[in-house]
């Protein structure tokens, strides 16, 4: 029996695996001692690591690193970010306890190593020159890198209000003149129902007469199966239509505008030719000849149209924003011109005003009765911007009919310009092309055809008393301010122009358009900007409040309240925390400053 006891003791010798090697002794300087019986971790994979970097330009980049090190022991760099250590472990050369495993190391809430040096560490701040260039960046003014070339839709947009020569002129031919209408990006056109041509804002009607036959085609065509045509594109061209009893108007535009906003200025169009007809008269001219050319009883009205069109074509803040635009002043400065005002009041006065520079001053009115801000925008246009009026010297009466009060008689208003300067005043600095228009008017409006002279003794009055007391001097000071500069309302702010509606009075203000937006072109990207944001803001069953907006040339930003409306643009390189800051401060100054920049009721008699 014992041979075969010592065999099988040899053969369960063979199967055994051989010894371990031996271990190495703790050092002395260890801090604890491993138990003999005790393994090490087998966590470490490899003697060389891979770390990863982050530079401030986004990129990222690896490097190795010759410790060794286990996967689960957090590194320990300049970030100060590391695992706490547990039994003061230190060094991978310390031993292990078999209590402790690859979770006792778990990542804590501060990033473990190379992810430190990314997210808190001294990779992340940025060097000098990396912020001097980001600050310079922000600094670049909207549009200024936009470079004006063939695919800008605002390349030849400085020839735009260029008339096309006539065919008199020598040297002139057909396909010259029709090349430079097509050239145009924005058209206007009025015609009757029965074809007539009636008005067009570019090209005489022996140019576009063959174009507004097809137009009242098409328009015909849809009308004959009473599904009203609205509006249709061609190529980059968007087409509009408003069909207003008799009359046709037509909008055509390669500036990016909705269709709401085409809509309203070809309603202002309507209402250009209200003011001067009146609806019933109107309606009778085409009930009784429906073939009637409309341009005898409208003519010497084109220049009103036209001024009419090319502020649209401009971009005309008031239009887009139904507002009116108001001279800021003192409130108790315009409380003291609405008494002088009511206390030369004649008994035949319905309305009055004064206006400075486009801007209304002044308004008196009765009780139950108010000015809608489109009748004030035809009586604006008619004296600021036709030019017909202002030109006259002297006083001028008017017949008027104003749509939105009346739009079936006429009133009678009395217009007088005052003089720029008192007698003796001198002119010592320059106007600015903003601050050009400084002309201040008078402006008396009655429902009583005889009463010119009551409301010129009425006008003596005011303008004596008013120079008498200072304000007259005070509105001129105002005038020559012109609109609020950036760097005054909000210091430090990076935005470079806003518009704010003030939803309850119909009002708004703006800033200055100098010096970034005062040429025409820089002046249309801007407006074409604002009614991109408009438009998003006002889509039909749109619930948007805010939007931040981020393109090629510029950053801009809306905000919507129940209270308040307000748009800014600024350079393409301004984050949106940034303009987010400037929004706030501009609107807390519109808060403090509401007494000045609108006129809150008004005189009331």
């Amino acid at each position: 029996m014992a041979p075969e006891n010592e065999a099988g003791s040899d053969d369960t010798l063979g199967e055994l695996p051989p010894p371990l090697p031996p271990r190495r002794k703790p050092s002395a300087e260890g801090n604890f001692q491993v138990a003999p019986g005790q393994s090490r971790p087998t966590t470490a994979i490899s003697s060389i690591d891979i770390s990863t970097m982050s530079f401030p330009d986004g990129s990222r980049g690896t490097f190795p690193t010759n410790s060794i090190r286990a996967v689960s022991t957090p590194l320990s760099g300049p970030s100060g970010y590391t695992t706490p250590a547990r039994g003061n472990v230190g060094s991978s050369e310390d031993g292990l306890t078999d209590s402790m495993s690859v979770m006792s190391f778990a990542p804590t809430a501060r990033p473990p190593g190379d992810l430190a040096s990314l997210v808190a560490g001294e990779m992340n701040r940025k060097s000098r020159a990396w912020n001097m260039l980001r600050s310079q960046s922000e600094t670049v003014q909207p549009f200024e890198a936009v470079e004006a070339g063939p695919t800008d839709e605002l390349a030849g947009f400085e020839r735009e209000f260029d008339d096309i020569p006539d065919l008199s002129i020598q040297g002139t031919t057909d396909e010259q003149r029709l090349l430079l209408w097509k050239s145009k990006l924005k058209h206007y056109m009025i015609l009757s129902s029965a074809g007539k041509p009636i008005y067009s804002r570019h090209g005489d009607l022996s140019l576009v007469n063959s174009y507004m036959g097809v137009v009242q085609t098409i328009i015909s065509f849809y009308e004959g199966a009473k599904n009203p045509l609205l509006g249709f594109t061609a190529g980059n061209a968007r087409f509009v239509i408003a069909i207003e009893g008799p009359l046709y108007f037509v909008a055509i535009s390669r500036l990016g505008e909705s269709d709401a906003q085409l809509r309203s200025q070809l309603d202002a169009l309507y209402m250009q030719i209200l003011s001067t007809l009146t609806l019933p008269a109107l309606k009778n001219i085409f009930v009784h000849r429906p073939s009637t050319d409309l341009r005898k009883p409208l003519e010497g009205t084109e220049s009103l149209l036209s001024s009419l069109a090319d502020s649209f074509s401009k971009g005309s803040p008031s239009v887009l924003l139904g507002a009116l635009e108001c001279l800021k002043l003192r409130k108790s400065q315009r409380h003291a011109i609405n008494n002088t005002f009511l206390k030369a009041r004649s008994d035949k006065l319905l309305y009055g005003l004064i206006v400075a520079g486009g801007k209304l001053v002044s308004v008196i009115r009765p009780r139950k009765h108010s000015l809608h801000p489109s009748d004030l925008q035809l009586i604006f246009n008619m004296l600021f911007e036709s030019g017909n009026i202002k030109a006259d010297s002297g006083e001028n009466w008017i017949p008027l009919c104003l749509p939105a009060f009346n739009n079936r008689g006429y009133l009678y208003m009395y217009v007088s310009f005052l003089d720029n300067e008192p007698e003796g005043a001198t002119t010592t600095t320059t106007p600015t092309p903003e601050q050009g228009q400084d002309e201040i008017a008078i402006i008396l409006i009655s429902p009583d055809k005889e009463s010119f002279y009551d409301l010129k003794e009425m006008r003596d009055k005011v303008a004596q008393q008013l120079t008498k007391t200072g304000s007259m001097a005070i509105v001129r000071a105002a005038t020559r301010d012109g609109r609020p500069r950036i760097p005054v309302v909000a210091p430090g702010a990076q935005i470079s122009h806003f518009l704010y509606k003030s939803r309850a009075n119909v009002q708004f203000c703006m800033s200055s358009l100098e010096p970034a937006f005062a040429e025409l072109v820089a002046r249309r990207r801007l407006m074409s900007l604002y009614h991109q944001l408009h438009a998003s803001m006002h889509t039909k069953h749109s619930h948007l409040k805010v939007q931040h907006c981020v393109c090629e040339g510029a950053a801009s930003l809306a905000w919507i309240t129940p209270i308040f409306e307000f748009y800014c643009v600024a350079g393409p390189n301004v984050s949106r925390a940034v303009m987010t800051q400037g929004a706030n401060k501009i609107i807390q100054w519109a808060k403090r400053e509401e007494g000045r920049l609108f006129i809150i009721g008004g005189g009331v008699f």
